[in-house]
């Protein structure tokens, strides 16, 4: 859908970035009766948990001892669908420029352009790529799916055997949870140690010594295989002469995200190392009306966690009604007794 010719959607809080936070600041908004459009470069929902992590166990949910990064996305979903956001995908938020009224308007990459008194940032790290190995002829491999940077689809990695590569919480929860479905599995790391969570490191190190998985210290030197066909990813120890052929059906190489704030970059903000700095009280960055929650703002003691990025949209959202109706007061409510979510549930 483009808009170029057309008037500008108003609307009362524009949010880009449709992941975990993106989707709760929608619930704590819609508590305050407040209404949003959201603007994400995906074509889907979920930020990096759907794109990137689907099927990957999330632990510190409140509430849900484990859930998938898709059933997060799927839950929020249905939590905020009385609000009836609307939502932009497979665009980019372009520009931003601030108008005379004070409000602000959004232009995405589609040409549609968004009127709202309040941004708020919910982007995650900004646009995201996975970081590829420093290795020749990926291509034709990456097509077949031989090398896969995220597991989108757990079950096609039944009875395969795999090369997982890497040393954080990727590498080591991917290796832990494919152990049971998988012909093999084997770690590599450049290294004996570890930044995953120790709690993963010491259930990869049982496996290791359970013979269940194959722990190779060294770095990733080739890969062996013809027609997207892999055979051997080739692994070489520090000091060795030669690599060693490993037997592969798949590689799977976690070494992380390449982060790009994109056009964000440009909207006047002040950045810290690619982080947009916000105050712990409001969520609010340097330019006033424009909010940043989750995992692309910075403050001191900042914790990149999703539950973290849902206290901030709570707060964000107080303050939000703030600029959006300045002459109206909240009157504080527990979600329990919320007038608002009980009408749209339909159990007022």
């Amino acid at each position: 859908m483009t808009q170029q010719n057309q008037s500008p959607i108003k609307t009362d809080i524009i949010i880009i970035g449709a992941g975990p936070c993106g989707l709760f600041a929608v619930f704590e908004l819609g508590l305050l009766d407040l209404k949003c459009h959201l603007v994400d470069i995906l074509d889907m929902p979920g930020g990096q948990c759907a794109e990137l992590y689907p099927e990957k166990p999330i632990y510190d949910i409140p509430a849900l001892p484990v859930c998938t990064g898709q059933e997060l996305t799927d839950r929020l979903l249905e939590q905020i669908a009385p609000f009836d956001p609307v939502f932009h995908y497979g665009q980019m938020a372009e520009a931003l420029e601030k108008l005379e009224d004070g409000s602000w308007l959004l232009t995405t990459s589609e040409g549609i352009k968004l009127n709202a008194p309040v941004v708020v940032i919910a982007a995650g790290g900004g646009s995201f790529v996975p970081k590829r190995p420093p290795l020749s002829d990926l291509d034709g491999f990456e097509a077949s799916g031989a090398v896969q940077y995220a597991v989108r689809q757990r079950d096609r990695l039944s009875g395969k055997r795999l090369v997982i590569a890497g040393g954080g919480d990727s590498a080591l929860d991917w290796t832990v949870n494919l152990v049971d479905i998988a012909e093999s599995v084997t770690l590599v790391h450049r290294r004996d140690d570890f930044r995953a969570a120790p709690d993963t490191v010491a259930k990869m190190r049982a496996l290791v010594e359970d013979g269940r998985v194959t722990l190779h210290i060294g770095q990733l030197k080739g890969l062996e295989g013809a027609d997207g066909k892999l055979e051997n990813v080739l692994v070489q120890a520090a000091g060795a002469e030669a690599p060693d052929a490993l037997p592969a059906d798949v590689l799977l190489p976690f070494y992380g995200l390449t982060m790009k704030l994109g056009p964000i970059a440009n909207f006047g903000l002040n950045l810290e190392e690619n982080l947009i700095p916000v105050d712990t009280e409001r969520f609010e960055t340097s330019v006033p009306g424009i909010f940043a929650v989750g995992d692309i703002n910075h403050y001191p003691g900042k914790l990149k966690l999703i539950l973290s990025g849902f206290h901030e949209a709570a707060l964000m959202a107080h303050a939000a009604h703030g600029i959006v109706h300045p002459d109206k007061k909240v009157r504080f409510q527990y979600t329990t007794s919320s007038s608002s979510l009980q009408q749209k549930l339909g159990v007022a």
